[in-house]
């Protein structure tokens, strides 16, 4: 990963530092420090904004070089354009716009944080400052040649307030969440080589025991001793032996039941015997996106100190076809007791799953469960790469996450469970088999993962489209988003706190 963006905060009267970025509106008005800061640079602006033919449109920018009548090597005005309309998710989505003005080559950046008529608060200046943060993001490590021009650098953006002390509270909240976000979109860039089950189990720990989570890694060994065998089949196939990392944050009373999160980390899918076909099989790599999630989201609560008792619990195997790897017809017997039929060896995260699911239940009773995964093409069909499917078991869960997702913009669409799927996935030889073919696949995926939750509030996140090679966002130019963490971490916030 580059370097990441070193955020700072000081009182707009402050001179600023390196570039300068000023903001405007769709009257080309500016707040009263900027007005103080340009006076002298009229002249420059008024060619500058005729020249650019720049009307104040929102999100349009202005980039000067060296600015007749300011001492700043750059100046650069953007616009929010009318700022009776901006809403809360546009403050997130301009500090991601601001970083991404920044060029290259430069090493300091202040950014007055001001508006013409109207305040900014300090919860949406810390938004602006997210924004910038996870913007600023590449994963460049194993790039040994970089050209200085176009890769972005070490940066320090100065954020000049106008209550400097609010700022840094409410951005308190929000820097454990930037992390977060940031470990996970890590988790998923590395390549398969690099991250087997054992590396990111070891990375959790070591990252998640400096904030305070409690780590316990479950090895083969205690995995065939405890019976996740739906789990452990779908590792046979490789030299790398399964794991599941169990994280618990306790934020909240000692007594008070956890939220529970759990991710599919399958950390290379070659879809074992049933292979995939070899174009962008590379991608495959990705196929952890839940569990970098989860571990993302358990390290930003425990960051920011939330008041909740939280346990993250991921599933970490390596589908491969050897000779030892699980064939179509075999049947496996989950944790749960149920047993499996297995059709396709490519539908091995819900396998992954049943088991997590089972485990979790049983040995920590929580308040809810949700699943991270990215489980079915299907819902690439369905929903394309803007929202992950939703499922779930409960309306008020359902209702809870969808709501977060406006709130964050992670957007979920909720999509049907129902006992009339179940015959797709009715086995012959078994209680169940582990695909239902082409028809509903997301569906029936679902469907498969709600055996083994019982009467616990469940919901089931199919981030395929989400997590990994999604499109590039004002927040996001990285292959892997990190999507999921500020989603749930904004569900624990607004519900399950205190």
């Amino acid at each position: 990963m580059s370097e990441p963006l070193t955020l700072s905060f000081a009182k707009l009267t402050s001179a600023p530092k390196g570039a300068v970025i000023v903001l405007t509106d769709e009257t080309l008005a500016f707040g009263s420090a900027t007005q103080k800061l340009l006076k002298g640079a009229d002249a420059t602006l008024t060619r500058a904004f005729d020249a650019e033919r720049f009307k104040g449109k929102a999100f349009t920018g202005v980039d000067l070089l060296a600015p007749a009548g300011l001492a700043a090597p750059r100046l650069i005005v953007l616009s929010v354009g009318k700022t009776a309309e901006l809403k809360a998710t546009d403050f997130l989505k301009l500090g991601g716009i601001i970083a991404g003005k920044i060029p290259a080559g430069v090493r300091e950046a202040s950014l007055l944080v001001e508006l013409p008529g109207a305040k900014i608060a300090p919860e949406s200046v810390a938004e602006i400052a997210l924004g910038a943060s996870l913007r600023a993001y590449e994963f460049d490590r194993y790039k040994t040649k970089k050209k200085d021009d176009t890769e972005r650098g070490p940066l320090t953006l100065n954020l000049l307030v106008a209550d400097e002390a609010a700022v840094k509270r409410a951005w308190a909240t929000r820097e454990g969440v930037s992390d977060g976000v940031l470990l996970a979109r890590d988790l998923v860039n590395e390549p398969a080589n690099v991250l087997d089950p054992a590396e990111f189990a070891r990375r959790a720990q070591e990252h998640l025991s400096g904030v305070g989570v409690e780590v316990e890694v479950l090895g083969d060994a205690e995995l065939h001793a405890i019976g996740m065998g739906a789990l452990l089949g779908v590792g046979q196939g490789s030299i790398k032996e399964s794991r599941v990392v169990v994280m618990r944050w306790n934020g909240g009373a000692k007594d008070d039941a956890p939220v529970a999160f759990i991710g599919k980390g399958v950390i290379f899918d070659s879809g074992g015997i049933s292979i995939k076909p070899a174009a962008g099989m590379e991608d495959m790599k990705g196929d952890m996106g839940g569990a970098a999630c989860v571990t993302g989201l358990i390290y930003a609560l425990a960051a920011r100190k939330a008041k909740v008792n939280a346990v993250g619990v991921i599933g970490l195997v390596e589908n491969m076809p050897d000779g030892a790897a699980q064939r179509p017809g075999d049947i496996v017997t989950s944790l749960s007791g149920q047993t499996i039929e297995v059709i396709n060896t490519d539908a091995e995260g819900r396998l992954v799953l049943s088991d997590v699911l089972w485990y979790t239940k049983d040995r920590f009773k929580p308040k809810f469960m949700i699943d991270l995964a990215t489980l079915t093409g299907a819902i690439l069909v369905a929903l394309g790469q803007e929202y992950a499917g939703l499922f779930s078991n409960d309306d008020a869960l359902a209702a809870n996450i969808a709501a977060a997702g406006i709130e964050s913009g992670e957007r979920v669409w909720r999509l049907p469970l129902g006992p009339e799927y179940d015959k797709l996935i009715d086995s012959k030889f078994a209680d169940m088999k582990n695909t239902g073919g082409r028809n509903a696949g997301s569906i029936t995926a679902a469907q498969f993962l709600q055996r083994f939750v019982e009467k616990t509030p469940w919901a089931h996140l199919d981030v395929a489209g989400t997590a990994m090679s999604s499109p590039a966002s004002d927040i996001n130019k990285s292959w892997g988003s990190g999507w999921g963490v500020r989603l749930l971490n904004q569900l624990v916030k607004d519900h399950y706190e205190g």
